[in-house]
């Protein structure tokens, strides 16, 4: 099992960027492929994104491809979601989740989640 703490959200104005962060604690956090998702209100929690336990392969939802990275930093134990061109759609609380098995956008594939981090972004 590993601890989860997301933070870095705020209120954004459209265009603006965000970092996001998800420090680990508790077991070897290279050990986790590491995803990021999303839930705007009154919608379903849905895959954003997903990171290598190496960090060398990255996959990405087709509605945020191009705007989002995410990264991590192993010696650190932290992996981060780097947004870009903020757009009022994003607006949702973003989670961090992982998982000791296959990368995967299957949310229930991942055991170990965060709390979330509000994003808001005006127009």
């Amino acid at each position: 099992q590993v601890q989860l703490v997301e933070s870095g959200g705020g209120l954004a104005q459209a265009g603006d960027s965000l970092r996001l962060s998800c420090a680990a604690s508790g077991r070897t956090f290279s050990r986790y492929v590491m995803a990021w998702f999303r839930q705007a209100p009154g919608d379903e929690r849905e895959f954003v994104g997903y990171i290598s336990r190496s960090g060398a392969t990255t996959y990405y939802a087709d509605s945020v491809k191009g705007r989002f990275t995410i990264s991590r930093d192993n010696a650190k134990n932290t992996v981060f979601l780097q947004i870009n061109s903020l757009k009022p759609e994003d607006t949702a609380v973003y989670y961090c989740a992982a998982t000791g098995g296959i990368a995967t956008p299957n949310r229930a594939q991942y055991y170990d989640w965060g709390q979330g981090t509000q994003v808001t972004v005006s127009s």
